[in-house]
């Protein structure tokens, strides 16, 4: 378990501190006071500040970093991971992989990466009262793969203008659906809907 021990004026801020140095909530710590303050003879002769102890115990950083590690070693997969908290969002990075194992990662138009995520969420968010939106990336593939969508979207749209037809889009997650619909949600003529049940809802570009 990480822990720290912080000094300050006082045990609010001393928390503070720790909590801001740990990246975590005040919920997912154990805080113990080592030395209450004192303002001492006259508030300045003998003056102590507080001394705390912050350990985290239910730490969603090290959670997602067992969780993965183990996900890497059961797919025979060499890799590290690459955490870092955001307030309410953890974003992992996992890296120094090769790129052929690297697409046994993302798996086919980023299945298996997204599957991962969705686990790892699931065992982050157990037995919380806040929830951490966990987004797990290799190498920039989302990045890339939603610049890939925006393209896709801005190229079918102009389809189904030319031909006065919709255009059905392949069977998508939801994650991915919403960047085709924001992408097209502001362009004259066109409207967007989604269609069918998942795993195979998909996106259908209609020219007005």
């Amino acid at each position: 378990m990480r822990s720290v021990v912080k000094v300050a004026k006082t045990v609010r801020e001393a928390i503070d501190i720790g909590l801001d140095e740990l990246s975590v909530s005040e919920r997912d710590v154990q805080v113990d006071v080592l030395e209450e303050p004192s303002k001492g003879l006259f508030g300045i002769i003998g003056t102590k500040d507080a001394i705390v102890k912050i350990t985290v115990i239910n730490d969603p950083i090290e959670i997602t970093e067992n969780f993965l590690n183990r996900i890497l070693s059961f797919m025979k997969i060499k890799g590290n991971v690459l955490v870092r908290r955001e307030d309410s969002c953890l974003k992992v990075e996992i890296i120094n992989i090769d790129s052929s194992d690297m697409g046994i990662v993302i798996g086919k138009r980023g299945n298996t990466l997204d599957a991962i995520q969705y686990l790892l969420s699931l065992s982050v968010n157990k037995n919380r009262d806040d929830y951490i939106k966990v987004i797990v990336d290799i190498k920039g593939y989302r990045k890339k793969r939603e610049e890939t969508l925006i393209r896709l979207a801005n190229r079918m749209a102009e389809k189904s203008k030319y031909s006065k037809r919709p255009v059905k889009l392949e069977p998508m997650n939801p994650y991915e659906r919403r960047i085709i619909h924001s992408a097209l949600q502001n362009v004259n003529g066109i409207a967007t809907y989604s269609e069918g049940e998942d795993p195979y809802r998909r996106v259908v570009i209609q020219a007005k």
